[in-house]
């Protein structure tokens, strides 16, 4: 018997061409990706000979002993990235064609195909209020079929809990690596930040792209409008006009605490409209992160 069938063999065909063609687009012109060698940690330091690059001279070092010293690196082989997806039922929403959740599965299979593709090593993990995929890192361009196949077939859960599943995952993480997170943070903003501390102090770097949809932005709606909770089935009718200053100071209170609080702690924040064509996303996050 075979293990996918047809309907799903094609789904999974055209989301791995998809997620090529993506990379491949935004890549042309580009001299390398900016992620390759993350992973070199510092191991020592060693006289400095005269000649020699100024490049990873101890600066700090110089200026506390007056004499110049090079740091030295232990350089691994492969960048191990995890990428973490959230489908809670939230995520599920859409005021337009497309679902948050079937762009955040997308910029994820972008990004495995980015990491696999230079050999660095992929891994996935999707949760909602717990983990409900794990993949290990591998850097075998073959593993993308099956991070695929999982990215594909998510579905909502009823509860949205950011909090526990992150915390697991940062325990489960036992080496630093690469986190990016794909969410779009709708729970408790300080347990969230909570959350991505742990993979800092765990010493991961850590991406963020917080998904919203346009009108989770704008609250432009024109009409008297029935709201209805996506976990709890509550429904609520409002005229939109009326709460819609409320509606954006909050929301903006929001992402602005969010902002401030991943750059206090060295976290990358990347805000992100569902609106954005995803090549136009990826290839300005791209440049922007290689010049930075």
């Amino acid at each position: 018997m075979a293990l996918l069938d047809d309907e799903t063999l094609a789904r999974l065909n055209k989301f791995q061409l998809a997620a090529k063609s993506i990379v491949e687009g935004f890549l042309v012109g580009l001299h390398k990706s900016p992620y390759h060698g993350f992973s070199a940690e510092f191991s020592d330091h060693r006289q400095y000979n005269p000649g020699e690059s100024l490049k990873d001279l101890d600066w700090k070092l110089l200026a506390k002993t007056e004499r110049y010293y090079i740091k030295r690196y232990e350089e691994e082989t492969n960048l191990r990235s995890y990428i973490l997806l959230d489908h809670s039922r939230s995520m599920f929403f859409s005021s337009g064609p497309e679902p948050k959740i079937h762009y955040a599965a997308r910029l994820a299979g972008a990004l495995a195909w980015l990491m696999l593709a230079q050999k660095d090593a992929a891994g996935l993990y999707t949760f909602n209020h717990k983990i409900t995929n794990a993949f290990p890192p591998k850097a075998i361009r073959s593993y993308s079929a099956q991070l695929f196949s999982a990215l594909i077939n998510l579905q909502p859960e009823d509860k949205t809990e950011l909090l526990t599943p992150l915390h697991q995952i940062a325990e489960l993480i036992k080496k630093r690596s690469l986190i990016i997170l794909i969410s779009d943070l709708l729970d408790e903003p300080q347990q969230i930040m909570e959350a991505l501390k742990h993979f800092r102090t765990r010493h991961h770097e850590v991406l963020v792209f917080h998904l919203s949809d346009p009108q989770e932005e704008s609250f432009d709606f024109k009409r008297e409008t029935q709201f209805v909770d996506s976990e709890t089935g509550e429904k609520i009718t409002v005229s939109p006009w009326q709460i819609r200053k409320e509606y954006l100071d909050n929301y903006g209170a929001f992402t602005q605490f969010l902002k401030s609080e991943c750059h206090k702690h060295q976290i990358e924040y990347n805000p992100v409209s569902t609106s954005t064509p995803l090549s136009d996303l990826l290839l300005k996050y791209l440049i922007k992160r290689q010049r930075g």
